[in-house]
């Protein structure tokens, strides 16, 4: 199973980007987690896209067309998803043929705050959901109090979390069929 990672935040030392990595090692036989690069994609810009799609928004897409399911990571900033990853869902689902339309995906994602990213992953099921994405519904993987949950070389502490990153994985793969 090819597995697409999406990371919401483009930190140097992302939490988010830490968890997919941790993900990615702890993918189950015959799961190959690639993550994405969206540090290249401008605002999306209406006159931008008239033109046709920016080398790297073409990229994701056919990314996401090839994948078989998508794991997504965002951080909660004011109580919402980040505009990272909102903006390249922007721009990765313009017509013709957006992408996300049938695609399993899992979300999870790390904050610095007490609720870890709850919020930021409901608005994320949302616009996902309003796409035709199939969203995973269980678990629920939200890593707060990140600055603690993550050891000085990225390790992730939470042996809770470890495990449901794995039942998650686990739940999309049984998702894409």
């Amino acid at each position: 199973m090819n597995v697409l990672g999406i990371s919401g935040s483009l930190r140097k030392g992302s939490f988010n980007s830490l968890l997919l990595n941790i993900a990615a090692q702890a993918a189950p036989d015959g799961m190959e987690i690639t993550i994405a690069d969206i540090s290249a994609f401008s605002v999306y810009d209406e006159d931008v896209y008239a033109n046709g799609f920016p080398a790297a928004v073409a990229t994701l897409r056919e990314q996401i067309n090839a994948a078989d399911g998508l794991l997504i990571a965002t951080p909660e900033y004011n109580y919402g998803m980040s505009g990272v990853i909102k903006n390249a869902i922007d721009w990765a689902s313009r017509p013709p043929d957006q992408p996300f339309s049938g695609k399993p995906i899992a979300l999870m994602g790390a904050s610095a705050g007490k609720l870890g990213t709850a919020l930021a992953q409901q608005q994320l099921r949302q616009a996902l959901v309003g796409l035709n994405g199939r969203i995973v519904s269980q678990p629920q993987v939200y890593v707060s109090g990140a600055t603690r949950a993550f050891n000085e070389n990225g390790d992730l502490n939470d042996e809770a979390a470890k495990g449901l990153i794995g039942q998650l994985l686990g739940a999309l793969r049984a998702l894409a069929g």
